[in-house]
């Protein structure tokens, strides 16, 4: 098969319109897909920033991973092989941003700590200073989409273990809130903080981007806040209430997940299983 060598060329234009990082990579990845959902990639925005500017996973992640998980489940139909399609494609989405990076981390990529209002007003005065097309996220944005297309092509095509019977804390919240198996497939890869990583809780961002899908599909005309979303901020509230303020899976759970199989087991044993009811009752509220 001839090598790909053309690429979209319009990042920068598209996280104009977007407005945030994360819904800019679940459109890019999920037009790649041949399959934009407004309402899905409208959902992201509280992503951006490393979770409602926690500075995280950086929201380009979170956005791009989202869309492979809707792809996984297209084409391997059935949510076991998703799952484990999308915990594969998060992966090599993962390697392949920090390779680009570095780091997953927004507040590492930006060096500015955005829930303050002193660092909030020293990131828009650079992005003022630099221009908005010149800014630092906007030129990341263009020169990680080809390796997140490539990444994410490769993840979803993986072969897949038709005996394993795989979990995602994501996907459980997700169906405790009413999702369905594709909305499940969707947030699978946030699974163990990422990709089976460790980092901030996969299973609280899921909640929250399920909570504001709804909320896009009563409202098709809006965007769900960026800023001073109340919804989720107490969504975060809930959940911090939960695990006395730790946000890191690996912290939680006590441990980092080798593989899909080890965290399955966990979540059979009944891991996590309250948090998991906190974030759906949260919200579900």
């Amino acid at each position: 098969m001839k090598a790909r060598t053309e690429y979209p060329n319009d990042a920068k234009d598209v996280f104009k319109a977007c407005g945030t990082c994360s819904r800019t990579f679940a459109h890019l990845l999920n037009r790649e897909f041949s399959h934009p959902d407004e309402a899905m990639e409208k959902a992201m925005n509280p992503m951006a920033g490393g979770i409602m500017n926690q500075g995280y996973q950086c929201g380009m992640l979170w956005g791009a991973v989202l869309a492979v998980g809707g792809e996984a489940y297209r084409r391997h139909g059935d949510p076991d092989g998703a799952i484990e399609a999308a915990v594969n494609a998060t992966q090599e989405l993962i390697t392949s941003f920090v390779e680009q990076t570095g780091t997953i981390n927004c507040r590492d990529i930006i060096g500015i700590d955005l829930t303050s209002e002193a660092g909030m007003a020293e990131f828009m005065q650079r992005v003022t200073s630099q221009g908005m097309e010149n800014s630092h996220c906007f030129n990341l944005a263009e020169q990680w989409v080809p390796h997140a297309i490539e990444a994410g092509s490769k993840g979803v095509s993986t072969a897949i273990n038709p005996i394993l019977k795989p979990r995602s804390c994501a996907s459980e919240v997700v169906r405790r809130m009413g999702g369905t198996e594709e909305e499940m497939a969707m947030v699978a890869g946030f699974a163990g903080g990422l990709g089976l990583i460790g980092g901030a809780c996969g299973a609280l961002s899921a909640a929250i981007w399920k909570k504001m899908l709804d909320w896009c599909r009563e409202h098709p005309e809006n965007d769900p806040p960026y800023f001073n979303n109340i919804t989720a901020m107490n969504m975060l509230k809930a959940f911090k209430e939960e695990t006395n303020g730790v946000m890191h899976c690996s912290q939680i759970c006590g441990r980092q997940f080798a593989h899909l199989e080890e965290h399955t087991e966990y979540l059979n044993q009944g891991g996590c299983k309250q948090l998991m009811e906190v974030l759906a009752v949260s919200g579900n509220a």
